[in-house]
């Protein structure tokens, strides 16, 4: 059934918490994407599409290629994550570095909240289940506790960056700007956005054209990536939904240590503005913490992102993403 354009209101605003949600390192858009029950439609029509497109377009026109690919919900949510994207970059980065307590806490509660809906969708229990589980979470944990590298500074890396990171940017529980940071890309990718937002009011047109060859580069890691794993994650969900859900649970439930509000920074670099940045930080208690805890805040919030999840999958009509 066609959808309406107010549909395609809503699917701009999913796109737009996915973006939100792919800025924060440690906080998956897959996650967005699973529980506003778009993941299926997502996979599926990444998956369709291929250069069969360009005949339809030829034979039939425009207006059929875009209904046969389903064109309209991918570029209303991709519109949505570029809107975000764009737009929250400099928030999210100032809100991490003025009230990191705060939006991590917000951050917990959501993705603790996604790991009950999610986890719930295992209804078969046995010892593949469980081991996928196990693995799940380990993979995840020793991620959030490895070391980032330095980025090489060359073209090629913007390309290979976005083709690792928009992987885990699917994956619910895998955070693809965490990815980010291990590879040493983070801060390149998001300085690379803010570059082409001052160059703009700047009018530095030299900037500009060197900032948007970066994006187009990290723009194209990421449709590769994303045509090559979709038909790899399709398969496991038609196939082996049960293990492939017990393995995104662990994802969540690993990651939850990168998310936890309360740190100590065991090492520390210079980034590309002279500012000085954690590179290592460990998980410790509130009462460990060097300085004010802000424990009532930190409930509060990670309260509002448990309930945000909960409404959105109310919103969603509490539909699972796959059939059993």
């Amino acid at each position: 059934m066609p959808k309406t354009s107010l549909a395609y209101v809503f699917v701009i605003l999913k796109g737009m918490a996915m973006g939100a949600a792919d800025v924060v390192p440690g906080v998956s858009g897959g996650t967005i994407a699973f529980i506003s029950g778009i993941y299926q439609e997502l996979i599926e029509t990444i998956d369709k599409l291929d250069f069969g497109i360009f005949k339809v377009w030829k034979k039939e026109g425009i207006k059929a290629a875009i209904a046969q690919y389903n064109l309209k919900f991918l570029g209303s949510l991709f519109l949505g994550v570029a809107i975000s994207i764009l737009s929250l970059a400099r928030v999210i980065s100032y809100l991490l570095e003025s009230y990191p307590i705060v939006v991590w806490s917000f951050f917990f509660g959501l993705v603790l909240a996604s790991i009950l809906y999610i986890g719930k969708q295992i209804t078969k229990w046995d010892i593949a289940t469980i081991v996928a589980l196990i693995a799940g979470v380990a993979v995840a944990y020793f991620i959030t506790i490895a070391v980032p590298t330095e980025a090489p500074n060359a073209w090629w890396f913007y390309f290979v960056s976005g083709c690792i990171a928009i992987i885990a940017m699917i994956l619910p529980g895998v955070s693809g700007s965490f990815i980010l940071v291990l590879l040493g890309s983070y801060g390149m990718v998001l300085g690379t956005i803010t570059d082409a937002q001052d160059a703009l009011l700047t009018r530095d047109w030299s900037l500009l054209r060197s900032a948007i060859w970066k994006i187009i580069l990290f723009a194209l890691g990421c449709i590769v990536g994303l045509k090559l794993f979709s038909k790899i994650l399709k398969w496991m969900f038609e196939h082996k939904k049960q293990i492939t859900l017990a393995v995104l649970t662990g994802f969540m439930i690993g990651s939850l240590n990168k998310i936890w509000p309360w740190k100590e920074v065991l090492s520390t670099r210079i980034d590309r503005h002279g500012d000085e940045v954690a590179v290592e930080a460990k998980s410790i208690l509130p009462s460990s913490f060097d300085g004010d805890p802000q424990v009532l805040y930190a409930v509060i919030f990670a309260i509002v992102g448990f309930a945000l999840i909960l409404l959105l999958e109310k919103a969603a009509g509490k539909k699972k993403v796959y059939a059993d």
